[in-house]
Formats: structure tokens, C-alpha cells, sequence
């Protein structure tokens, strides 16, 4: 496989990853007891991303909530909305870039093969 073709697979892949657990964090900021994830990228031999996922056991936000034994004290989602947006925001943006990374890849196969017909 082309080397740039398989990188971008493999970051099309690890960006889609990302994306994936910050749609998650997004959808469950207001779940009780809800532990974010992280995702890590790393470098993969011979070319491409590696993509890890963590839970961050960091305690959320502590809230009184009636319910119907009273007045009791609940955990809240340890998701900070403030960081989780913008993260997906350029999470997106690595992910077009790829794409355009295999778009120019195939068509400068198609222009070499092109040439060689």
C-alpha cells in the first residue's frame, strides 16, 4: 500500500476514534456519575496512529438533587463541555485533512497511471 494512503487510513481511523468519545462526553454531560474519556494517539510503526482509549476516574461535580427520599447528594459528569467542544471541533478538522491527504494520493495515481497508458 502507499505509504501516505496507509498513514492517512490509519489517522482517518484514530481521528474517528476521538471523534467517537467526544460525541460520547458530549451526550452524557448531564448523566449522572458519567466518567469522560481520552483518547491518546501515538505513532505506529512503520507508518501511521495509534489510537488509546482511557476513563478519567477524576470525581464530578457534587449537587443536591430532591428525589423522592429527600434531599440527597449526587455526583455529577466529570465532562467540561467548555473543553470537550473545542476538542471535537479540531478533531474534525484532522479528520478532513486526511481525507484531503487521500483524495491528492488518488488522484496522483490516477495521473500516474495516466502516463503510463
Amino acid at each position: 500500500m502507499i505509504p501516505a494512503t496507509q498513514s492517512a487510513l490509519s489517522a482517518l481511523q484514530a481521528f474517528g476514534t476521538k471523534l467517537h468519545s467526544n460525541a460520547n462526553n458530549i451526550a452524557n454531560v448531564s448523566s449522572e456519575g458519567f466518567k469522560k474519556t481520552r483518547v491518546t494517539l501515538a505513532n505506529q510503526e512503520p507508518q501511521g496512529v495509534k489510537s488509546s482509549v482511557e476513563k478519567i476516574d477524576t470525581p464530578g461535580a457534587m449537587s443536591y438533587e430532591q428525589t423522592s427520599g429527600g434531599l440527597q447528594f449526587t455526583e455529577l459528569s466529570n465532562v467540561d463541555l467548555g473543553q470537550e467542544l473545542p476538542e471535537s471541533t479540531t478533531t474534525v478538522r484532522f479528520y478532513q485533512a486526511n481525507l484531503k491527504t487521500l483524495q491528492v494520493a488518488d488522484e496522483m495515481m490516477g495521473s500516474l497511471l495516466k502516463l503510463k497508458a
